[in-house]
């Protein structure tokens, strides 16, 4: 219902399937065969499919569009975390199953996020990074980021306590990826691998700087 409830357009099975978190498509064409018979779901036949969308005149139509919704509240949940935080994420990015929109009530919900350099972290210039690369880089964090160096306590604190919210908010867990901006500019090799992957996936939540966009 909520796939349905956030579509544009009617779907079939298929369709359905492609974004549903889990079922076969012999199940969710049980499903929906069944939703059309309780009324809520109209099927047509178009072309050569019969496709599927929401009776949104039915009296269940709200909780589908309410469903829908969801995700979207979550991460407006997020942001507005994130803009009380002090000091804030340089960057916050949603990846993995959460981001795809493939997981299940038993999933992890996947975050990245690159803090403020703590007093201590020193930049570490890669093979493949040029030392004036990495000199902008710092010189940026310098011009834009806090006059006085970010308490690590405070952000542990912080990262701790969201991770208490998203589990009243969703009953998932929260799974924290928590990179220093050091990190994030000159990333070691585990984390580059790391990042190409939620380069795939990822909805970002919070940016302080422009050029921190995803790489």
């Amino acid at each position: 219902m909520a796939i349905l409830g956030q579509a544009g357009r009617p779907l079939t099975v298929g369709e359905v399937a492609s974004q549903a978190a889990r079922g076969s498509e012999i199940g969710i064409r049980k499903s929906l065969a069944r939703l059309v018979t309780q009324g809520i779901v109209r099927a047509t036949v178009m072309g050569r499919n019969r496709v599927h969308e929401l009776n949104r005149d039915h009296v269940a139509a709200p909780i589908a569009v309410l469903l829908a919704g969801l995700r979207n509240e979550l991460w407006r949940k997020f942001r507005e975390e994130f803009g009380s935080w002090d000091p804030k994420p340089l960057l916050a990015t949603v990846f993995g199953s959460a981001a795809r929109h493939d997981g299940g009530t038993d999933s992890d919900i996947d975050l990245l996020l690159v803090h403020p350099a703590f007093p201590g972290e020193k930049p570490q210039v890669s093979s493949k990074q040029s030392v004036l690369d990495t000199a902008l880089g710092v010189i940026s964090v310098l011009a834009d980021g806090p006059a006085t160096p970010p308490n690590p306590s405070s952000w542990h604190r912080q990262v701790d306590i969201l991770r208490g919210r998203v589990q009243t908010w969703t009953g998932n867990r929260l799974q924290v990826v928590d990179l220093s901006y050091f990190e994030w500019l000159s990333p070691a090799p585990s984390t580059k691998g790391l990042l190409d992957e939620v380069g795939k996936a990822k909805v970002e939540l919070f940016s302080q700087f422009p050029l921190l966009g995803f790489r």
